[in-house]
Parts: C-alpha cells; structure tokens; sequence
C-alpha cells in the first residue's frame, strides 16, 4: 500500500498523472482547510492550492538524486517568508503542503493522502477541544507615561483587577526622550472590560496614548 507507484524508478505517463493530479487535489483540500478555520489571505490560500504540485514536479524532475529535489523543495517552502514572517500555523501548512509533494514527487501516493488526512484532522480534532485557548486571552499592553511621572508600581493595581497574571516585559523611552512607555503582557479575564480598563489607565497618565492588542505572534511568553 505504500510502496512507491514508480516501480523499479521508472515514470510512465499514467502515474505521472496521478501523482500531479493527487498533488493539485491534496493541495487544494488543505488550502480550502486553512482559508475556513482561519482569514487567510488569497494568495496564501493560493500558495497552499499549488505548492504540492510544485513540489512534486521539482522532485521528478531531478529524479535520482533525492537529495538535491529536497534541497530546491525547502527553498521553494520558504520564498514567502523572506518578505513577510508567518505566523505558526501558517508555516506548519506551508510545511505540509512541501512534504505531500515530496511524497507524491517520490510516488507515494498513499503516504501523502495519508499525511494530509492524519495532520488535517487532528489540527480540527485540537481546534474542537480548545487545545491552547487560553493564549487567546492574552494582551499585550503598551502605555506611554510623561517623563516627570513615576510609572514604577503606577499601574499593579489596575493590571492586578483586569489581568489573571501579568509581567512588565520592557520600558522604554518614546517621542525622542519626552515620554517613557511601559509595555505589559497578561492573560486578560473579561475581553468586555478592556474599554473600562483603557479609560482606568487614560485617568493615571495623563490621558497619553494607550492601546491593548494581541500578543504578536513572536512575543515573550508569561
């Protein structure tokens, strides 16, 4: 079942075929998979749909020598990131999508239906159960203070009442000197109380510019 269709390493027309059109199918399944769990852009969707087949064609071409076909793969699974970082599922898929045309390149069919299926569905299976949910309540806050205020200790209070746990991960200076901004990261408990949170900050430092948002994806762990 998953030996390689290319018996003996030789390609006929018909299992050439196969592997191709196998790659364009399992390659669209796992576009349409991330574009409907995730916003995913159109030309993201677009480079999952095809990347397989890319893969594949580029591991037949220097059929013989593995070595070199995986060497090219992985640097066709990594152009997108030279211009704009990814997030993790965003590689992972990337990364899926180069292995079933690696596998399909190579003639195993199965393996790489195999592969899709078994990653797809446990990506969904942890997707149903809330695996790593609780990082979704976390916030990143940046809150700038004038230069004449003491923001040691100024806000624990307030980080204390709206946050299940918290840490000041950076202070630095902003504006060219004039004002200092304090950047936190915590588990946020009410996502309805961010605004009352927000105006509680604006009362303590002077109405200077606050904002809470998503910890980016290359962000320090609490």
């Amino acid at each position: 079942m998953f030996n390689s269709i290319f018996v003996g390493g030789s390609m006929t027309d018909g299992n050439i075929l196969l592997s191709l059109g196998l790659a364009i199918v399992l390659g669209v399944i796992c576009a349409l998979y991330y574009t409907w769990k995730n916003a995913a852009s159109r030309s993201f969707a677009f480079t999952l749909a095809l990347l397989p087949l890319i893969t594949a064609t580029v591991i037949m071409a220097v059929n013989g020598n593995l070595g070199a076909g995986i060497a090219v793969a992985g640097s066709f699974s990594l152009i997108r990131f030279r211009s704009a970082q990814g997030t993790g599922q965003e590689i992972l898929m990337v990364f899926l999508s180069a292995a079933a045309g690696l596998c399909l390149g190579a003639g195993y069919a199965a393996m790489a239906c195999l592969l899709m299926v078994l990653c797809l569905g446990v990506h969904a299976l942890l997707s149903a159960v809330g695996f790593g949910k609780a990082a979704e309540n976390q916030r990143e806050v940046r809150i700038s203070l004038p230069e004449n205020l003491e923001g040691e200790g100024l806000f624990d209070d307030l980080m204390t009442e709206y946050f299940t746990r918290y840490r000041l991960i950076r202070v630095r200076t902003v504006d060219m000197g004039a004002a200092y901004q304090l950047i936190y990261q915590g588990s946020l408990r009410d996502s309805s109380a961010a605004r009352r949170f927000l105006d509680a900050v604006r009362e303590r430092n002077g109405n200077l510019p606050v904002s809470l948002g998503a910890v980016p994806e290359n962000g320090h762990d609490i």
